[in-house]
């Protein structure tokens, strides 16, 4: 079992930044991509960006085209802590943003191939 806990999130207004958190305890060892995914009502969760934290690319990361240039994913060097720093957001990316980790390589942006999540803090921007 893996365990995600975010934190950050909150309100800002169009043009801010922010910065979330997410900390994964237990059996991490096993993890090989973790990734951000973010949902509003009425939507299928999108997948935001993801980085490799396994022996495959590790480091590699991937961006929703949505997201690119605006967006950063990161890791600590203990890869216990992922990061997503935020850059002029505007209000299309008002959402809840969940942390997911898999222990399997491969399609990042779709929900269903992550087996565990955080509980999802709201990002909320207003114009």
């Amino acid at each position: 079992q893996v365990q995600l806990v975010e934190s950050g999130g909150g309100s800002v207004q169009a043009g801010g930044s922010l910065r979330l958190s997410c900390a994964a305890s237990g059996r991490t060892y096993n993890t090989q991509i973790m990734s951000w995914f973010r949902q509003t009502p009425g939507k299928e969760r999108e997948g935001v960006a993801s980085i490799s934290v396994g022996a495959i690319r590790t480091g590699s990361t991937s961006y929703a085209d949505s997201v690119k240039g605006r967006f950063t994913i990161s890791q600590d060097t203990a890869k216990t802590s992922l990061y997503l720093h935020m850059n002029s957001l505007t209000a299309d990316d008002t959402a809840m943003y969940y942390c997911a980790a898999s222990s399997y390589w491969g399609r990042w942006s779709l929900a269903p191939h992550y087996t565990y999540w955080g509980q999802g803090p709201q990002v909320t921007v207003s114009s």
